[in-house]
């Protein structure tokens, strides 16, 4: 019935899609298997892509090949980019998406991708044959050959759903929970857990009053996520902001006794930067009112997602709460929200490619590592998808270094450092985030997805094309100078220091006050020679221009970091023999087992000290 595949994926979500996609375009032959067709790419939770630090996320998947960035663009009905009051290197693109048309996108791809079959059922355990995965079992009984095999199982393994003192199997709203892998894999030697994570009621815009609410508008000139040429927005759906208050806090207190948070009856550890509502009034007890975004699903559905109101406490308590938010006096509520528990696995026992390192050619990625984010999962899953790839066709694993893309940062804080909760990424994680900016994640990373065979032709063109044209404007910015004459008039309006003489145009840009596209209006030749230049290359120059020298500290502690990322680890290294190391470092450096001083250096409980001694030895 079922010929032998490259690569099998288990589970449609964002890790599956992205890791069955790049596989398949690479030239493996795949089988996406998934429990229900209907909910491939689902957006689980909230109706939205990007945002601080995913957003740069979603761009370097789009610059490797990637779907998510294109998926995006096409579903969206807002776009806005966060943080355009601080530097550029905190700048995150953002798109509110229709729900319905986003899955739509990404089933089409892959529908239209080829090497991709399709399979509906549930996969109950992998085969294992002398330590290496050789396939899938199905709840029907089914064995189904692969050479690699990769988990994306998202929030499905063993899940519970959790609404006040009730609680049934699931891995999602009116979808059955997946059993039997937790437990083969528990047998094999893998350590598990129990995380946990919640989503808001769903509600009826037409029971709401909008009046009463803050409105939050698009931008005016909306962006993209793709680096292709996606169409951009013409119009937009509004979101909008309403408040908790006192009586809020005070009704969803009275169900605190039937919260399965605070009575014991959930045992995992939920995201510590996205509370429920119960957590954030019982940890911020001090606090009058939270902030509630709500974010319509779609186009054409009146369905609204009640962002900032997530939680688990009885729907009787959810809806008398929620009825006195200013907005929502007389909310109909479609759906209450809910908790979710579910099984996952450190991630410590993944090597960097996420291969596992107790059966060979097994890949996890998603959730089942211990991350949270549609953002998060999708990279991990586009990776495997590359890695499986490559490790069946005997070529050296794709690993993305920090220094080079969040991506980077992500696996390599998952493998070093592991995690005991819901694992979010932020800009503050990355030390390289002057050059991990989203508008250069084509730069950094295109090249090397054409290398791979996952980007395009055209797109490795288009970025030389951008390349060319952002050294000739760097080059006749230098040269061009400002002539007091011409720009005095135009720097006293815009009330900073006039010139004496003729300068360099980079000098202007250079002032904080300042940007290249103010500078251009205020003198009629430098605005001719700029209008042939995309918004996107000005503004790329802009930021190389006016943090050149920071740019340049981050590029050369990252090459002094690079030596230690050159300085390798035999596999079999025994750590046993360095008395000196501490007992800690000796244990986690037996577990993890870099593979280079770099990866080493970052290991949780391994210190400088360490290192130095891991160093000498090596030397030795």
């Amino acid at each position: 019935m079922f010929q032998e595949y490259d690569i099998i994926v288990v589970g449609a979500g964002h890790a599956g899609c992205e890791a069955a996609h790049a596989a398949a375009k690479m030239g493996s032959s795949v089988l996406l298997v998934t429990m229900n067709m209907n909910t491939i790419a689902q957006m689980s939770c909230n109706p939205a892509m990007g945002g601080v630090a995913k957003g740069q996320i979603v761009r370097e998947i789009d610059a490797l090949g990637g779907m998510s960035g294109i998926v995006s663009d096409k579903s969206m009905i807002q776009f806005r980019m966060l943080n355009k009051s601080k530097g550029p290197a905190m700048w995150s693109p953002r798109t509110q998406n229709d729900r319905m048309k986003f899955a739509e996108e990404w089933r089409l791809a892959l529908e239209q991708t080829p090497n991709v079959d399709f399979w509906q059922e549930m996969v109950t355990g992998i085969i294992v044959d002398n330590g290496k995965v050789t396939g899938v079992t199905t709840g029907m009984g089914l064995e189904i050959k692969a050479k690699s095999v990769i988990l994306t199982n998202g929030t499905f393994l063993n899940g519970i759903i959790h609404i006040g003192v009730k609680q049934f199997g699931g891995g999602r709203t009116g979808e059955k929970s997946a059993k039997g892998i937790t437990e083969q894999l528990v047998s094999l030697g893998f350590e598990s857990g129990r995380m946990k994570t919640g989503t808001p009621p769903r509600v009826d815009a037409r029971s709401l009053d909008f009046t009463k609410m803050e409105e939050q508008q698009g931008d005016a000139v909306p962006g993209r996520f793709s680096y292709t040429d996606t169409t951009p927005l013409t119009q937009q759906r509004s979101c909008f902001i309403t408040y908790t208050n006192p009586d809020v806090h005070n009704i969803l207190e009275t169900g605190f006794d039937r919260s399965p948070m605070f009575n014991g009856r959930i045992q995992g550890l939920g995201p510590r930067y996205c509370p429920s509502i119960e957590d954030k009034i019982n940890r911020f007890a001090e606090r009058d009112r939270h902030q509630i975004f709500v974010e319509p699903e779609g186009w054409n559905t009146v369905e609204i997602y009640v962002n900032g109101f997530s939680t688990s406490l009885p729907e009787d308590i959810q809806y008398k709460a929620l009825s006195k938010v200013p907005g929502f006096k007389k909310v109909k509520m479609f759906r209450p929200g809910y908790a979710i528990e579910y099984d996952f696995f450190p991630p410590t026992q993944l090597k960097l490619s996420l291969e596992t390192k107790l059966v060979e050619n097994l890949y996890f990625a998603g959730q089942i590592n211990g991350t949270t984010g549609y953002e998060e999962a999708a990279s991990q899953g586009l990776m495997a998808g590359i890695n499986a790839h490559h490790k069946i066709n005997k070529l050296e694993p794709f690993i993305l270094k920090r220094s080079e893309a969040y991506i980077g940062v992500l696996i390599d804080d998952l493998i070093n450092k592991g995690t005991d909760e819901p694992y979010r990424m932020f800009t503050s994680r990355a030390e390289f985030r002057i050059l991990l900016r989203q508008d250069n994640a084509d730069i950094r990373l295109t090249e090397k997805g054409f290398n791979i065979g996952l980007a395009s032709r055209q797109r490795l063109a288009d970025l030389n094309d951008k390349l060319d044209k952002m050294e000739k404007l760097s080059r006749d910015l230098k040269d061009t100078r400002a002539i007091p004459e011409s720009f005095n008039k135009g720097l006293a309006n815009l009330k900073t220091a006039t010139i004496k003489q003729k300068i360099p145009v980079v000098n202007l840009i250079r002032r904080p006050e300042l940007s290249i596209h103010t500078i251009k209006n205020l003198d009629e030749n430098l605005s001719n020679s700029l209008s042939s230049y995309a918004n996107d290359i000005l503004d790329q120059v802009e930021i190389q221009i006016k943090y050149e020298n920071y740019i340049l500290k981050e590029k050369q502690l990252a090459e002094k970091m690079e030596q230690l990322e050159n300085k390798k680890i035999r596999t079999n290294f025994d750590y046993n023999t360095i008395t000196a190391l501490s007992a800690e470092a000796r244990q986690k450096l037996k577990t993890i087992r870099p593979q280079t001083i770099g990866q080493a250096s970052r290991i949780s409980g391994v210190s400088p000290a360490d290192i130095s001694i891991l160093m000498v030895y090596l030397a030795k």
